[in-house]
């Protein structure tokens, strides 16, 4: 029978799909709030470009990074689609512009302060995710609320000890995925597979929408730091040209990521059954987007120390903050890659340690020079990609 036959009663209910899940306005102010915690962290490299300030600056990224993770993932499931969800995450905000503020001074008389704002993130954090987990939220919130009691508890000690207690909450974030997969084996009925399946049930469309809108906005901190790096000084061709080598520099990384990665990532994550897609977004959202958008810290605090000395020898802290930071940014992307099984990763892994290289250029030669040369890496980088990838070669069909 065909549809133009039939008679109304026999007419099927059409069923539309449910809207995809997208990032809400609350959401990308919250992460403009969160990506002021990485201005903070380029503010105190570019005060004291060390590498004792540099392993400082990992500890608290690495901790904080965690947790906007974890917020990350929470809204994913559990959306601010409602006042009290709203208005909590809101309180989140505020918990971590409290840590912002406090990070030039999180290893001096500000960690106790540090401190009880990140358990203050925690503790909101926890609240929301009694929502979707119920009970089961005590395998995130205990390991969660140690690492924020450790980090105050380092605000209370220098040196080596204040150190120990970073890394000993890093320790327990670490754990905590394990706990959260193995802990609960079996609650109201549900097996560790049901479990399993709950953790992994992203939205994969919002949950990279998500990361690659904090990336873009990271990016925006490599714009101010031209800005700040130029000064009052007088504004003459060469100082334009640099500031516009600095930007080179940032879209050749914006490049990277977002015309070649994030659809790619987004078709993974659709492909990747909801049991598996937790330990994915573990590995290439937490562990490799670290090094990713740390690399844009140092590379912004690179910026502000460089730009106004183009034709100087860098001393060895601003350059290798220069180099360093691409150098991060790549290899955190090759990590990302591998995690995505995205191809290829050589062109990538080859530019490393050229990268790593140019800090030679501006050690010894100029600022400006060192600027050329990360220019003409990626950019050939990305050229050797797009002529001699077959993965590219496809796109580029498709397109």
């Amino acid at each position: 029978m065909t549809e133009s036959t039939r008679g109304p009663e026999e007419k099927t209910e059409v069923r539309r799909p449910a809207p995809e899940l997208r990032v809400s306005t609350l959401e990308l102010f919250f992460d403009l709030v969160f990506v002021f915690t990485l201005t903070q962290i380029t503010v105190l490299l570019a005060h004291d470009l060390s590498f004792a300030t540099a392993g400082r600056v990992v500890l608290i990224f690495v901790v904080l990074f965690w947790m906007y993770g974890a917020y990350a993932y929470l809204t994913n499931q559990v959306p601010p689609d409602r006042p009290s969800r709203r208005l909590l995450l809101i309180v989140g905000m505020g918990a971590f512009l409290v840590c912002a503020l406090a990070i030039p001074r999180a290893f001096t008389d500000g960690g106790v302060v540090f401190g009880l704002g990140f358990l203050l993130v925690v503790v909101v954090h926890s609240a929301l995710y009694t929502r979707s987990h119920g009970r089961d939220v005590i395998w995130y919130a205990v390991p969660n609320a140690l690492a924020a009691l450790a980090v105050t508890t380092a605000g209370f000690f220098h040196g080596l000890a204040a150190d120990g207690w970073w890394v000993l909450a890093i320790l327990l974030q670490i754990v905590t995925p394990f706990l959260a997969q193995a802990g609960p084996r079996s609650h109201g009925g549900r097996t560790t597979d049901d479990l399993r399946g709950q953790l992994g049930g992203l939205e994969p469309g919002h949950f990279v929408e998500r990361h690659g809108l904090l990336l873009i906005i990271a990016f925006g901190e490599s714009v101010i730091a031209i800005g700040i790096g130029i000064g009052d000084q007088p504004l003459t061709v060469g100082l334009f040209g640099g500031a516009f080598l600095a930007l080179a520099v940032a879209v050749a990384l914006w490049w990277t990521y977002f015309v070649r990665d994030e659809g790619a990532a987004e078709e993974t994550f659709r492909a990747t059954e909801p049991a598996r897609r937790f330990r994915l977004a573990m590995n290439a959202y937490y562990y490799a987007f670290l090094p990713m958008l740390l690399g844009v810290a140092f590379l912004a605090a690179g910026v502000k120390k460089s730009l106004g000395h183009l034709g100087e020898h860098l001393h060895t802290g601003p350059a290798l903050a220069l180099a360093g930071g691409v150098a991060l940014f790549l290899a955190g992307d090759v990590a990302f890659r591998t995690a995505m099984r995205l191809s290829p990763l050589a062109f990538r892994a080859a530019a490393v340690p050229l990268v790593l290289g140019a800090a030679l250029l501006g050690i010894h030669v100029a600022a400006v020079a060192e600027l050329i040369a990360l220019v003409v890496i990626l950019v050939a980088m990305l050229a050797a990609e797009a002529r001699w990838s077959p993965c590219e070669e496809r796109a580029a069909t498709v397109a």
